[in-house]
């Protein structure tokens, strides 16, 4: 079982990338903040048994273990998740889902500070290749327009809340690595869930994002449940278990499956094709990363 354990990984990030046509359609008539709410909220009544099943687990945990558990629920699972819809208002999907592919680059780095994993001066050299990919990904005109006219460039907004997602979903990886090390995959999945569900609530409550129940359709229920379901918890329960026994970076590269399905999707679903210079940065960065991975 240890031998699947990466292809666990790739076939949970696969199903993260299910639901960009769902969200994409979400957030033409909800706020961000609340749609990750929604979501978290159908985890926990998913999630809720294992907890309580589990809770004297939860007396094994440090003080730095519940820190990367915090880390993990707050800016991996709620606002990565937040950053990662507000994009969608301003880039084509592919894009934020292809800047994505830093997260390798950024959990591998991370790795080594924390898992003291050395990194050679290959590796540097095969990750700034990887940041000129993301740059093509980014700029397909090759020259960013940060101020044209009087206004922040839309694209750039839209490529920082990509980056920033990117950073906590890497920095997630290592994180839920460390924490694994004393509580089964059942667990972890259940408090990075419920944790950044009382984040998000209160985030939602003091910026006022909750709506009316009479503006939120039945088909944005639909949508909701399906992602919290698909791309949420079942995803998240396959991928701790494969990280139960994979790297850190391993798993890193493994997550490629999510911006490689994701941009197929998206291109069949919803028509968000891209430019040639973008699928030029596209296999730099998936080649970059690869030969991250063999060093």
């Amino acid at each position: 079982m240890k031998k699947l354990s990466p292809y666990l990984i790739f076939i949970a990030a696969m199903l993260w990338a299910t639901d960009a046509p769902f969200r994409m359609s979400l957030t033409k008539d909800l706020n961000s903040n609340f749609i990750v709410l929604a979501e978290h909220f159908v985890d926990i009544l998913f999630i809720a048994p294992v907890l309580i099943v589990g809770y004297s687990r939860l007396k094994k945990l440090t003080a730095k273990e519940w820190a990367a558990v915090v880390f993990i629920a707050v800016c991996g699972s709620a606002l990565a998740s937040v950053a990662f819809t507000q994009a969608f208002h301003y880039v084509n999907p592919s894009v934020a889902i292809l800047l994505q592919k830093l997260q390798p680059f950024i959990a591998i780095s991370l790795a080594a500070g924390i898992l003291k994993e050395k990194l050679t001066i290959r590796y540097w050299e095969w990750a700034i290749f990887a940041i000129l990919g993301a740059y093509l990904v980014s700029f397909p005109g090759l020259k960013p327009e940060l101020f044209p006219g009087e206004q922040l460039n839309p694209n750039l907004i839209g490529v920082g809340y990509a980056l920033l997602a990117a950073l906590f979903w890497g920095a997630s990886t290592v994180f839920g690595k460390y924490v694994l090390r004393n509580v089964d995959f059942k667990i972890v999945t259940g408090l990075r869930f419920s944790v950044a569900f009382v984040f998000m609530l209160i985030l939602n409550v003091a910026t006022g994002s909750i709506p009316k129940l009479s503006q939120v359709n039945l088909a944005d229920w639909i949508f909701i449940v399906v992602i919290s379901v698909a791309s949420g918890v079942v995803a998240l329960f396959i991928y701790y278990k494969g990280l139960e026994n994979t790297k850190a970076s391993v798993a890193a590269i493994a997550e490629l499956g999510f911006p490689m399905a994701a941009v197929i999707v998206n291109w069949i679903f919803l028509g968000a094709g891209l430019v040639p210079v973008q699928l030029v940065g596209m296999g730099i960065l998936v080649f970059a990363i690869f030969r991250l991975t063999r060093l």
